[in-house]
Formats: structure tokens, C-alpha cells, sequence
């Protein structure tokens, strides 16, 4: 399996008005698979096939949300019945975001709601939010409170009441070699070092056992949705929050990674990092 080394690192750490042109025709895909670039179009068909979209990012990205939002809307236009899940809103935070779709929120009180969810700037997100919020389609909250993994980073999974820890179950530094290599990476590239490695790998992890569960609760409770997730490059990766979903259930999921020139390209991953990437 090829691997993709550096471009993950910047996503552990904690669009616009742009148009997307209709049916995804002004947006390529690299179909790892079948090694061919393709226009968003023509995966629809697949991807409406799936339960679980996830799409990569890279947080500060204008482009990479203007991606993730043609996804959505190239979905929604086929028919699909989209719901759009986030890394950027706590599952404590659904009521807020349910009022916000349905309507019943004005933007300047959903900024407010947005900014103690997440840290980065609102103009990135907010289109995103709008069409969500304009054609009624869900919103679902996917992380869990930063104290959980603050505290985990810090004293271990362990530390955790059996409240704190809700539906995790247990969480322990077990992944594959490829995983562990990046989680390693990401370490180090972050200046963690005063911190102990497996609480920082237990905490990781967290991240993507939490979204996946929030995931699966919502597309089994609602079978005719397919859900595209918008998250970080390192979650987004098979190796991230799709294998905590494979490891529960047999729902089938897509994975679409940005290409990122000199660091994410086709000939830099395998089917093992993703399904698609997004070409610049």
C-alpha cells in the first residue's frame, strides 16, 4: 500500500461565496482505484451508493471547503438525501444545530454557537452552513467535548469516568503500523513532547472512535440518508475515523482527500489512504 507521509500532520491540530457549477462538472477526481481522473459527476452515481462520505480538509483551506460543499451539493442535486456531519460541532451542540436548519436561529446567534464549537475563522464554514441550513438538510454534531480529550492527552483514557466516557467504550494506542506511523509523526511535528505518547495516541483516537460512533448512530437511525463528512485530512484518512467504522459496522463509505501539490498526489496514495482525490 502506498503511503501518504507528511500531509496528515497538519490535521490532528486543532467557503466563501464562491459558485460550485451545477453537477459537479468543473470539479476532477483522481479515482485511486481505477487510476483514471474523472468529473465529480460521474462518482456521483457511486457515492450515492454509500452511507459515509468522508472529506477531507485542511482546517485554513477556502478551497478544500468549497470542495467538500460540491460534494454535498453535487449529491443533493442527484436526489440523494444528504446529511452533513462535522468534526466542527460537539454532539452536545445538535439542539442548536437542529434550530439552525430548521430555521429558527438567526445567523449572528449561530456564530455565536459556531465559535464555542470551533476556532477557525467562520467565513470558512459558513457557506457550507447556509446550504445546509437553506435546503433543510441535517446537521449532526460528531465531536465530543475538548476537556474529554484534553484530559486524555494529559492523564491517559483511563483518567475517565464511566460519565465522561459515554457510549467510547474502551479506548487503548492500538492501530495498525501505517496508523501509528502517522500518529508518531504528528507527535513530534506538533511539539508534544511534554506530553506522554500513548495518552497523546489514546487521545487521537478518541477523536475518531467518537466520530464514527456519532456517525453510525445517525445513519442507522435514519437508513435513506447518506452522510458526508467534513473533517480533518488525518480523521478523513481510511486509517482514521473509516476504520473505527469498518471495525463496528459493514455500512459502506468513501473516502475523498484534497490533492495537495508536493505532499498529497495520486501517485503518493493507495486505495489503503482513500478512495478519490480532489484534483487542484
Amino acid at each position: 500500500m502506498k503511503k501518504a507521509w507528511l500531509w496528515i500532520c497538519a490535521a490532528v491540530v486543532f467557503a466563501a461565496a464562491a459558485v460550485v457549477t451545477v453537477a459537479g462538472e468543473d470539479n476532477r477526481l483522481f479515482d485511486i482505484d481505477k487510476e483514471k481522473t474523472i468529473p465529480l459527476s460521474e462518482a456521483v452515481s457511486e457515492l450515492k451508493q454509500r452511507r459515509i462520505v468522508l472529506v477531507g480538509e485542511q482546517h485554513d483551506s477556502k478551497d478544500h471547503h468549497e470542495q467538500q460543499l460540491a460534494v454535498i451539493r453535487t449529491l443533493y442535486e442527484a436526489g440523494a438525501k444528504v446529511a452533513v456531519g462535522m468534526e466542527m460541532f460537539r454532539s452536545d451542540s445538535q439542539e442548536e444545530l437542529d434550530d439552525w436548519t430548521d430555521g429558527k436561529m438567526p445567523e449572528s446567534e449561530f456564530v455565536q454557537v459556531y465559535y464555542e464549537n470551533w476556532n477557525f475563522d467562520w467565513g470558512l464554514y459558513a457557506p457550507i452552513l447556509r446550504y445546509a441550513r437553506d435546503n433543510r438538510l441535517p446537521l449532526v454534531g460528531l465531536n465530543v467535548s475538548r476537556a474529554i480529550t484534553s484530559q486524555v492527552a494529559r492523564k491517559g483514557f483511563s483518567s475517565l469516568t464511566d460519565e465522561q466516557r459515554g457510549k467510547l467504550g474502551d479506548v487503548a494506542c492500538r492501530v495498525d503500523k501505517t496508523y501509528m506511523d502517522f500518529i508518531k509523526r504528528a507527535y513530534g511535528a506538533h511539539a508534544h513532547g511534554n506530553l506522554n505518547f500513548t495518552y497523546f495516541c489514546e487521545a487521537q483516537l478518541v477523536w475518531d472512535n467518537i466520530m464514527a460512533i456519532n456517525a453510525l448512530d445517525f445513519v442507522e437511525a435514519h437508513p435513506q440518508h447518506v452522510m458526508v463528512i467534513v473533517t480533518g485530512n488525518g480523521h478523513a484518512w481510511k486509517g482514521g475515523i473509516p476504520a473505527q467504522i469498518t471495525a463496528r459496522s459493514d455500512v459502506p463509505v468513501s473516502v475523498i482527500l484534497p490533492e495537495i501539490p508536493g505532499v498529497v498526489e495520486p501517485e503518493m496514495v493507495g486505495t489503503g489512504d482513500a478512495d478519490f482525490l480532489f484534483l487542484k
